[in-house]
This record gives C-alpha cells, sequence and structure tokens, in this order.
C-alpha cells in the first residue's frame, strides 16, 4: 500500500506460522459459527442473521487497523536489538495507554451520539455517522492517500526513534524526555488506528447494538494477536505488503457493503430518493442483499459504483504515475 514494509524482525518464516495461521482461521470460522447459531442464523447465508455479516465486516475493519498499527510498531521497534532493546518497553507502554485511550474514546463517542438521538430522530443520527465513517473509509482505501500520507506517517515515526536513540549517547540529554518520546511513538502508532475503528463502529452500535459490534472486534482482536505474536515474540518475518493487500481487498468489500448500507438508510432518512428498479427486483438473491447490501434502487447501486470508482481509480493514478516516473528514470539512464 506505498509503506515500507522491508523492515522487519529477524526470523525465518516456517511451518509454526503456517500452523498458527490455520489455528487462528479455524478459530475463526467456529466464532462466526457460534455467533451465527447464538443469533438464530446459520451457516447457510441464504438464512444467516444481518448480526452475523456485521461480525464477519466489524472483524475484517479491526483486523485491517490492528495490521497497520502492527506494521507502524515493527518499524519502530526492528532496529532495538542488543543493549537498545530496553527502549521497547517505553513504545509497548505507549501502545497498551493508547489502547486504553481508544476505550475512553468508545466511551465518550457514545454517550455524545445517545445524547444527539435525545434530540435529534435516531434514523437521522445513524445515517450522519454512517455517512462520516465512509468519508474516512473512502480517504483510508485512497491508493494515492496512502502513497503519500501512510509512507509519510512510518518515515516520521522511524525518523523520530532514531533522533531520540541517537540521543541516548549525548550526556545532555533528558533521560525522560528519551522515554516520554518512545512512549508517545507507540501512542501515536495505536492510537490514531483505534480512533479510526471507534468512529467506523458507530454506525453499527447504532443499527444493530452492542452485541454483535463487541463479538466483531473480538474477532478482529484475535487475528491481530496472533500477528502481533507471531512479529514482536515469536520474531517471525511475516509477509506484510501481501497482508496489506488482502486485508485492503476484504476491505474494499465491506467498504461496497457499507456504502449499500448506508444508502439505503439516507433513503430511510428521507435524504435520499428511492428509485426502484423493477426488473431486478426478485432478480437479485436475498443473500446477496444481506451480505452485500446489493438492493434493486438506482441510488444504491450508483453510490456502490460510485465507491468503487474512486478506489479503482486512485490505484490506477497511482499506477500510472509509479509507471511514468520508471520510464522517465530509464529515460535518464540511457
Amino acid at each position: 500500500m506505498g509503506a515500507d514494509t522491508s523492515t522487519r524482525f529477524p526470523g525465518r518464516t516456517g511451518p509454526a506460522l503456517r500452523i498458527l495461521l490455520t489455528a487462528a482461521a479455524v478459530a475463526v470460522g467456529a466464532i462466526m459459527v457460534w455467533q451465527g447459531l447464538a443469533g438464530g442464523g446459520s451457516a447457510d447465508p441464504t438464512a444467516a442473521s444481518s448480526s452475523g455479516v456485521a461480525v464477519l465486516d466489524i472483524g475484517v475493519l479491526v483486523f485491517r487497523e490492528g495490521l497497520e498499527c502492527i506494521l507502524v510498531l515493527a518499524a519502530i521497534m526492528a532496529t532495538m536489538v542488543g543493549d537498545a532493546r530496553r527502549y521497547r518497553r517505553p513504545v509497548a507502554l505507549g501502545a497498551g495507554l493508547a489502547f486504553l485511550a481508544s476505550l475512553l474514546t468508545w466511551e465518550v463517542a457514545i454517550g455524545i451520539i445517545d445524547r444527539l438521538t435525545e434530540s435529534i430522530p435516531a434514523l437521522q443520527v445513524q445515517a450522519f455517522t454512517g455517512l462520516l465513517a465512509i468519508l474516512v473509509l473512502l480517504l483510508v482505501m485512497n491508493w494515492f492517500f496512502h502513497k503519500i500520507y501512510w509512507t509519510g506517517w512510518i518515515s516520521a515515526h522511524t525518523r523520530r526513534k532514531k533522533a531520540l536513540l541517537d540521543a541516548v549517547g549525548d550526556p545532555s540529554a533528558s533521560r525522560t524526555r528519551i522515554l516520554l518520546g518512545l512512549g508517545l511513538l507507540g501512542f501515536t502508532s495505536l492510537y490514531r488506528e483505534g480512533f479510526e475503528v471507534v468512529l467506523f463502529l458507530q454506525n453499527y452500535r447504532l443499527d444493530l447494538g452492542d452485541g454483535p459490534v463487541f463479538h466483531g472486534v473480538l474477532v478482529g482482536l484475535a487475528l491481530t494477536g496472533v500477528v502481533a505474536v507471531l512479529t514482536f515474540v515469536a520474531n517471525r518475518r511475516l509477509p506484510y505488503k501481501k497482508m496489506l493487500v488482502l486485508t485492503g481487498v476484504l476491505l474494499g468489500i465491506v467498504l461496497l457493503v457499507m456504502v449499500g448500507e448506508q444508502a439505503q438508510e439516507m433513503q430511510l432518512a428521507h435524504w435520499l430518493p428511492t428509485t426502484t428498479i423493477p426488473w431486478l427486483v426478485g432478480v437479485i438473491p436475498g443473500w446477496v442483499e444481506l451480505w452485500f447490501a446489493v438492493f434493486p434502487t438506482g441510488e444504491t447501486l450508483a453510490a456502490q459504483l460510485l465507491a468503487a470508482g474512486l478506489v479503482l481509480g486512485s490505484f490506477a493514478f497511482v499506477r500510472h504515475q509509479v509507471a511514468r516516473t520508471v520510464r522517465r528514470a530509464s529515460a535518464v539512464a540511457g
């Protein structure tokens, strides 16, 4: 996604990695089946409850944000070996505080939104929060944005870390300042992702309640925990770039689902008109509407096509810019 994924912990992938990843996949599958049965659903997508779909979507969202957080922390800690290993602790402490701050942000967000629903119709609040979450998710999924902002985010953290570690040998440098600086690096690495997750999940909470959100977050955190253990404890080299691409594709599907549901909610709130496409009624199976939020209305389909066009268009633009840069470099070299 434009990020530098070459900085990794030492170690090699092997059978242990495959076993752990397989175990994680089985565990997530078991959680999904259990949740579906507990909610009155089943493994059959035509009979699954909408909460089961939400659990899957939320799990993908949380895991994606967690994966990006791990990538930043891995870049920060990768060179902290030998005597410098002790400086991983303040970074880890800062990340831990950021997790607690994310939980506090969740409580604050719930309080604000619940107060809004006392004076504004809940459907309109839900439509607004969903629209805001989609705008942020579109920004996150924008490849041009990732090429500039995400790469710069990692680079800025890496430069700051290097400056702090270089100051360790300076007698005039304050040890407290160095430790606080490293803690702040850990804090910002996690809290940015935590804040985005809090924003993304508000619409799900308003629509489905706390239960599906809790289960979906557990799924995402379980997957994130596996990757974190492999990265920071088992010192495994993980294919972060491939994982980011894979989760990016899954996140793209979640984006389309969110856009379809959001457009329908805006129709219910009378923010958008509803233009039914008669020949699609009865053609789109019920499970497609349930799992992918594809509805037979012109507005919902147009919104999903627009979202897909923005993501794919930004990807094509970045690829074109990279190819043009390579051609220019080749021409100069030739």
